[in-house]
């Protein structure tokens, strides 16, 4: 191979396997449907990108060039048909992380919900320590403003994405499951598939696997070792105990593991989930061999990833969040963490449903996680994917809705909105095009 190209290019995952082949020499270009602050970086570090379906693009030496792709791009994408119908060597993202994590140690983090900002912060924990680690990440690390780290280490650290069934391409060493709850329901049709998804890949894992507590996991099917984590529980293996929250949300703990006690631990980032999150990553870091110094030094310097509970603006009396979550439960577990941070306080929730499919089968979840809040902004749904369904539309959440007030509107419309709104707490919501609004958000509320 001389080229690698890449059909959807600007994908978390795709952009980080292009960054990873450009760093090994190779010449790396790709399609994406639009551009992106992602896209926008890639081409300045030398990545050719272009944003129209276009054949001619493609590099003409068959023999010399793998196409790697995603299953979100469209089957009739005439780039795709192309090179499948024309000698090309083809395969999936997702067959392109198993490859290059085959004959290293792996350490993998799946879930539904939670595994960028743990698998995130247990990158930045083993290079922090010195083991060092190659890491394929599913979000921007605000430490290294990339997706992608590198190093001569043979670990690597890779989230396990469950969509498209994807994670069972990779067979850890040791791996950690967030949470399995009902998502993806157009590839799945129901839960107990996704749990049986999830089985398979806990009996790929050969040494350690470590579950959040209460998720449950066939442990039959493994040969690994299975322990389980908390927050706070104490019949957990792993979790954190004496917590002691500042006025700012942030968290001093004692982390509580079958070896013994680590004391005085800190996360960068505010929030009880993001403890929790910590507690896994650190379970995965102890079992590669990390030292509980280097640990507890790692967690403190940790400053998250972008879009995950990201905290732009907290100041007297103004505070704002922007997070990634697109599924009811990951909402939920975020408006409770923003309680816990900021009691008695007015908080404004913003939020764009992602595709058709996951606003249909989650409407009544989604209202009830959103109704959580004091007021609702619900935008339009961003469609990503797929075509629109009849009868599906944001308002069927909206309806639902019980929150004091509400209101709906076109995306087009919300700064207008938002410049009228009273500023206390806001977080805004969605896996679409909602963070191109994250800057202006910011400036509304910083520039007074």
């Amino acid at each position: 191979m001389k080229n690698v190209y890449f059909i959807g290019i600007g994908g978390i995952g795709m952009s980080a396997g292009a960054r990873y082949f450009k760093a090994k020499g190779f010449a790396v270009s790709g399609y994406d449907k639009t551009p992106s602050e992602l896209t926008g970086d890639l081409e300045k570090e030398g990545i050719s990108v272009h944003y129209e379906d276009d054949i001619k693009q493609i590099p003409t030496d068959v023999e010399n060039t793998l196409v790697v792709y995603t299953p979100a791009i469209p089957g009739d994408l005439e780039e795709l048909q192309y090179v499948k119908s024309h000698g090309y060597r083809t395969i999936k993202r997702s067959r392109m992380l198993g490859e290059i994590a085959r004959g290293m140690h792996c350490l993998a983090v799946a879930g539904t919900h939670g595994k960028t900002t743990t698998s995130t912060l247990l990158g930045h924990i083993m290079t922090e320590s010195g083991l060092g680690c190659n890491a394929f990440l599913g979000g921007i690390s605000k430490n290294y403003n990339t997706n992608l780290l590198l190093s001569n280490s043979n670990f690597i650290v890779a989230e396990a994405d469950e969509f498209d069934r994807s994670f069972l391409q990779l067979f850890p060493e040791y791996a950690a499951i967030t949470a399995i709850d009902a998502d993806h329901l157009d590839i799945y049709g129901d839960l107990a598939h996704i749990q049986e998804a999830f089985n398979d890949f806990a009996a790929q894992v050969s040494k350690q696997i470590v579950v959040k507590y209460g998720v449950e996991i066939d442990n039959s099917k493994t040969k690994a070792q299975v322990f389980s984590y908390s927050f706070d529980d104490e019949r957990a293996d792993y979790y954190a105990s004496n917590l002691r929250k500042d006025e700012c949300g942030y968290f001093d703990f004692t982390l509580v593991y079958p070896g013994g006690k680590i004391e005085n631990c800190r996360v960068g980032i505010p929030g009880w989930v993001n403890v929790e999150n910590a507690v896994a990553a650190s379970a995965l870091a102890l079992a590669a061999g990390v030292k509980e110094e280097s640990l507890r030094k790692a967690l403190r310097s940790f400053s998250g990833v972008k879009r995950r509970f990201d905290l732009h603006v907290n100041r007297p009396g103004c505070a704002y969040i922007d997070d990634y979550a697109h599924h009811p439960n990951e909402i939920a577990a975020a408006i409770k963490a923003i309680r816990d941070m900021f009691p008695s306080r007015k908080l404004t929730a913003i939020f764009q449903p992602h595709l058709y499919t996951r606003t249909r089968d989650f409407a009544v979840e989604f209202a009830q996680a959103l109704s959580q809040a004091d007021k609702v902004i619900l935008l339009d749904i961003y469609p990503a994917r797929e075509e629109p369904i009849p009868g599906v539309s944001s308002e069927i959440i909206f309806d639902r809705i019980t929150a004091k007030e509400k209101c709906l509107i076109k995306k087009e419309e919300l700064m207008g909105v938002l410049a009228k709104e009273e500023k206390d707490v806001w977080v805004s919501f969605g896996a679409g095009n909602i963070d191109r609004y994250v800057p202006a958000i910011t400036a509304l509320l910083t520039n007074e």
